[in-house]
């Protein structure tokens, strides 16, 4: 690839992953689960958090080749299948609500009462959920060329970079941000995750012999 098709698939990455675990939306139930505790306490959950969502996407992307040969699944189909699910987590989004499958009723309370809440629910499922692990299985594809797939644990760097940041800062983002702050973000990035989910549909659909291909040039 050259450098402006590389720059403009990592930028497509980074959007589409950071959409998902959408760190900024995980800023409420963050602080339920540890009120009381002190600052120190909150960053060493923080990290622990940002270092769980690298870890749980990184390494299920890497074994989704995998997955796929064992039981046969064709990279269309799931490509379909994950644009389906990335839809629906947009639809939640676009109406201001924390996706389902990210984080059930009920589970920041009970998080509120564990020692460490770092690794499990706010590493995952919160911040690592089901749309986000397919789509980077989706990125990844079948057989990923390695530079490839360097940009891809790049995004997912800088990601769980950007969730350490928000969850650290999080006081300070809910002071200035505030309820309905946070419900705007989250509605535009729910759009904009629509129509990446509408793209990977389209594409899917296409690779499997369904859609009208665009006319030859003249």
């Amino acid at each position: 690839m050259d450098f402006a098709s590389s720059w403009q698939f990592f930028a497509v990455t980074l959007s589409s992953i950071l959409f998902l675990v959408d760190p900024v939306a995980t800023v409420p139930a963050f602080l339920v689960m540890t009120q009381g505790h002190t600052r120190e306490r909150r960053s060493r959950m923080a990290r622990r958090a940002a270092v769980t969502c690298f870890c749980v996407l990184a390494g299920f992307g890497l074994v989704g080749a995998q997955v796929f040969q064992l039981l046969g699944i064709t990279m269309p189909a799931f490509r379909v299948a994950g644009g389906l699910i990335l839809l629906l987590i947009g639809m939640d989004m676009v109406q201001a609500k924390r996706p389902a499958t990210n984080e059930v009723p009920g589970e920041a309370e009970e998080g509120s009462h564990k020692e460490d809440v770092g690794i499990i629910p706010l590493g995952m499922p919160m911040l690592a959920g089901p749309g986000s692990i397919s789509a980077v299985m989706v990125l990844i594809g079948p057989r990923p060329e390695p530079f490839h797939l360097a940009l891809i644990l790049l995004a997912l760097a800088v990601t769980a970079l950007a969730c350490f940041a928000v969850l650290r800062g999080a006081d300070g983002i809910r002071r200035v941000l505030g309820e309905t702050g946070i419900h705007i973000l989250t509605r535009l990035m729910g759009m904009l995750l629509m129509a990446l989910a509408v793209q990977f549909i389209a594409g899917g659909l296409q690779e499997l012999g369904f859609g009208l291909k665009p006319p030859a040039a003249r």
